[in-house]
């Protein structure tokens, strides 16, 4: 289940902390949503805080700047990858945190 999520994350580009994430097309990652829809951690996470029409989905849209956003938290290294242990970690963060 992780090494399925950490391909759908390598698609997306990291941009630097404080940098609003857009879903422009140099971002775009069209399996982003299937992230938040197989993770109930983060779906709930991607819901609170990128859920921009208030529907209580995550859109293929909306799924973007969250997959940017997890892949910000969740790569400890800054390498460009998310390990299954960053994985596991950023999930553990966010479940503390939101």
């Amino acid at each position: 289940m992780v090494s399925a999520f950490l391909l759908i994350i390598a698609g997306s580009t990291a941009q630097g902390p404080g940098v609003q994430a857009d879903a422009s097309a140099a971002s775009y990652n069209p399996h982003a949503a299937e992230l938040f829809e197989r993770d109930w951690v983060l779906n709930q996470w991607a819901k609170q805080r990128f859920d921009a029409n208030g529907d209580g989905r995550i859109s293929l849209e909306e799924a973007q700047p969250a997959a940017i956003a997890f892949k910000e938290i969740a790569d400890g290294n800054s390498d460009g990858r998310v390990t299954p242990y960053e994985y596991e970690r950023a999930r553990e963060f966010i479940l503390a945190r939101y």
